[in-house]
Order: C-alpha cells, then structure tokens, then sequence
C-alpha cells in the first residue's frame, strides 16, 4: 500500500471527498517539526485541516493558509543552543517523524 491508497481508504473510512495534497502537508510538516518541535508537526496539520474545512478553501486558498503556517514555524523563537527538531521536547514518546522521504513520485 503506498500514500496515495492510504488517503482514498482514509476518506473512504472518513467519508470525506478530499483533494490531498499530501507534499503540501508533508513540507510543511518537516518545517514545523524542524522549528517549533515534532510534537507540533501533526497537530499543526490538523489544525491547517480544521482551517481549510472551516473556510472550504480551494487549493490556491490551502496554500496561502500553509504558507502563513510555515512562516510562523521559521520564524519561531527557540530557546538559544536549542537543537532544531525540538530534541528537548516534553514527549513522553518518542516518535522519529521521517517527512522528506516517504512520498511516493507522483
């Protein structure tokens, strides 16, 4: 099963017709993950998804409202010496959250 499968049964399971554009969230994903801390990097997608529903963004829309996202992430003040990816992070799980090389070619 590959990306792509995995979102048709998702918004199949979810019952949502949905034009995913999975390099957007994933891009996006690395730069919150990289700036603020990994934790940050699904619920900032979530929290994109919640905006995009909330104003039934087109595409064009989605990308603005990532790009604003993106922008705060680099922009994100982090304590001095910290190391990107949030290493000293308060999760009690650790996830590696590996965004760049799991996308299939489209």
């Amino acid at each position: 099963m590959n990306l792509h499968d995995w979102i048709d049964e998702l918004c199949d399971v979810l019952d949502i017709d949905a034009d995913v554009d999975e390099g957007l969230i994933l891009d996006l994903a690395k730069v919150v993950a990289d700036n603020v801390q990994r934790a940050a990097a699904p619920v900032s997608a979530y929290l994109l998804g919640v905006a995009v529903g909330r104003a039934d963004a087109d595409a064009a829309q989605t990308e603005r409202l990532a790009a604003l996202t993106q922008a705060l992430a680099e922009r994100w003040d982090r304590p001095v010496g910290a190391p990107p990816g949030g290493e000293e992070d308060d999760v009690e799980d650790e996830v590696d959250l590996d965004f760049g090389d799991d996308r299939e070619d489209e």
